[in-house]
């Protein structure tokens, strides 16, 4: 079955913070095969972080789930979608101002949405209070000239 993205990966793990950094190795490591800068890496691995962060610490909060990761390639476009099953988020617009929280004890709070917005060429959320949130970024790999 040929689908219209050039390659595409899937990837469930459950919401343990010992897995935010298998998920952003993992989307480094597809990501790859576009032969990205290495600050492109680097800013890929953020955007991963924050996202699957946020999935776990709000998404699911006290409880467990799974996170999904769906990377798709088209073109010269690395497409990221993370999704949870968690308790959604009821405001949008106010979740990506820069430093808003619902959890002000944590260190590095109310970044997130601004960090992904920041590192990323293009940014959409989704959200359903009660079924969960879907974050899709998108990075624009530069064509490497120096080969």
């Amino acid at each position: 079955m040929k689908t219209k993205y050039d390659n595409e990966m899937n990837l469930e793990v459950l919401s343990k913070s010992c897995n935010e950094a298998f998920a952003r190795i993992t989307v480094a490591a597809f990501a790859s095969q576009l032969d990205p800068t290495i600050e492109e890496i680097s800013d890929i691995k953020t955007a991963v972080s924050e996202a699957v962060t946020n999935s776990i610490i709000h998404g699911y909060e006290n409880t467990e789930g799974i996170i999904k990761i769906n990377c798709k390639i088209d073109g010269r476009n690395l497409i990221i979608e993370i999704s949870d099953t968690g308790k959604g988020i009821e405001n949008i617009d106010i979740a990506k101002e820069p430093l808003y929280t619902t959890k002000p004890e944590l260190e590095r709070s109310g970044m997130g949405f601004t960090i992904m917005e920041s590192f990323m060429d293009d940014l959409k959320i989704e959200s359903i209070l009660g079924l969960g949130t879907k974050i899709t970024m998108t990075k624009i790999i530069k064509e490497n000239t120096l080969n």
